[in-house]
């Protein structure tokens, strides 16, 4: 095998042209017609006895070339790569040159290279400074979650239903006066102004009263997931049978105790600051990080080439394709219920995907301008994560991996070192105050 490698007139684009010896190829058809002789039937022959010569005459000597090329391409391909020596970064446009008996198979194969990065200043880039510390709104707000979340639900009497509560109701749905599929149950808890009904649904049962008979008209959304329904005007006949209500419990040691290793309020509210604090610290992190690298791509310079934006829009629509299988749910469902289409859904993820193949590139090429090295240790350190994560020994883990997959994440680790390195280096600037802000100031100043 023989490949020669043409720059293309995009930028970070290449063409490999890619030879492969006239005895590889027949081996390939060999292989082809072995594979599929047993589909052929001529007289004269028992079937999967037919001589390929026969076949050959019969039905044309390409008759095998597609099978024969399915099976050539994609190791010669992957040798070629590995032979010309080019970063890769896109999936392969293929255009068969020549195919014939006796002679080379020769391809083509128009890919996209890693583009080369000039960097602008990476270190010491101002980012916008956070304040993180935890206001008493923002902790009570997290107590009284937990406080939700330990509330006992007891029945409303002598009052009428209010946003918040949960009416236990019996529900009976028609269109044009026709009773429709899935608009009818008994004893469902409904939470009022939890959104979770048709839009005006809920609202119209505030106010209302146990035994209370309640025609709820509605109108359905344009979107809604069910076509024969959407944008229709619906009567549903309601029957409330119950009203239920929260309770939250008291704020007083008990509850701080059943909550948390706590033995009072104060000092739970205490713990509980301190996780507020973190988490906006954690976020605060994240957000200058984003900001800094931002500023770091926007002052750098690169040529992406569009084959490699495809591909990565490839890859997180097949990942976003994983999650709604787990969801148990189709891509063809999906497309049926957001009423969008694949060509759109990649013009959708298109620009998120141009950032993340920015941001990596200059990732990349800052470990390489610190020489940021992975060691052992780190890997090692990274698999024993992984492996706690899944719950699996590291070693064992370790024996899934291959070459590939190791320097993956190699390259992983670099980046996220190379973030550090930004991270470290960042200074934060209060952000400047507006002209409303500065007269304010101002004015207290002169009140002083």
């Amino acid at each position: 095998m023989s490949v020669q490698v043409t720059n293309l007139e995009e930028k970070n684009m290449v063409q490999l042209t890619i030879e492969v010896s006239a005895e590889e190829l027949e081996k390939a058809l060999q292989s082809a017609y072995n594979r599929q002789k047993k589909d052929f039937s001529i007289p004269g022959f028992r079937k999967g006895k037919v001589p390929r010569y026969m076949i050959e005459k019969m039905y044309g000597p390409t008759v095998f070339y597609e099978d024969a090329v399915n099976d050539l391409i994609p190791g010669a391909y992957s040798d070629a790569v590995t032979e010309s020596g080019q970063d890769v970064v896109s999936r392969p446009t293929i255009d068969v040159v020549q195919i014939e008996k006796g002679k080379p198979f020769i391809f083509t194969a128009d890919v996209a290279i890693c583009p080369e990065v000039t960097l602008g200043k990476y270190a010491g880039v101002t980012v916008t400074k956070v304040d993180t510390a935890a206001t008493e709104e923002e902790v009570m707000a997290q107590i009284d979650k937990e406080r939700e979340n330990n509330a006992r639900i007891v029945s409303v009497e002598g009052r009428a239903i209010e946003s918040g509560d949960t009416a236990v109701i019996d529900y009976d749905g028609f269109v044009d006066g026709v009773a429709f599929e899935g608009g009818k149950d008994e004893n469902h808890s409904l939470e009022i102004g939890s959104g979770s009904f048709i839009p005006g649904f809920e609202d119209q049962l505030i106010g209302k009263n146990v035994g209370d008979e309640v025609a709820v008209n509605v109108t359905f959304p344009e979107e809604y997931h069910a076509p024969d329904l959407a944008g229709k005007d619906a009567v549903f006949q309601v029957k409330i049978h119950e009203v239920k209500t929260k309770e939250l419990p008291e704020l007083d040691d008990e509850f701080a105790q059943d909550v948390s290793e706590f033995d009072t309020v104060d000092e739970y509210k205490a713990s509980v600051k301190t996780k507020v604090e973190e988490r906006k610290a954690g976020d605060a992190k994240r957000a200058q990080q984003e900001e800094a690298l931002q500023k770091i791509v926007e002052k750098s310079k690169m040529d992406i080439p569009a084959a490699m934006i495809d591909t990565q829009c490839e890859n997180m629509i097949n990942q976003f394709a994983q999650q709604m299988a787990q969801q148990g749910l189709s891509m063809e469902q999906y497309f049926q219920f957001s009423g969008s289409t694949m060509d759109q859904l990649k013009e959708q993820v298109r620009p998120d995907a141009e950032s993340r193949i920015k941001n990596e590139l200059v990732l990349d090429a800052i470990a390489k301008a610190e020489n940021i090295e992975i060691t052992d240790e780190d890997i090692d350190a990274e698999l024993e994560s992984m492996a706690a994560m899944y719950q699996m020994e590291a070693e064992q883990l370790k024996g899934y991996m291959g070459e590939e997959e190791k320097e993956n994440m190699k390259l992983d680790l670099a980046s996220r070192k190379a973030l550090e390195f930004v991270t470290e280096n960042m200074k934060p600037r209060a952000k400047a105050k507006t002209k409303a802000e500065k007269e304010e100031k101002e004015a207290e100043k002169e009140a002083e």
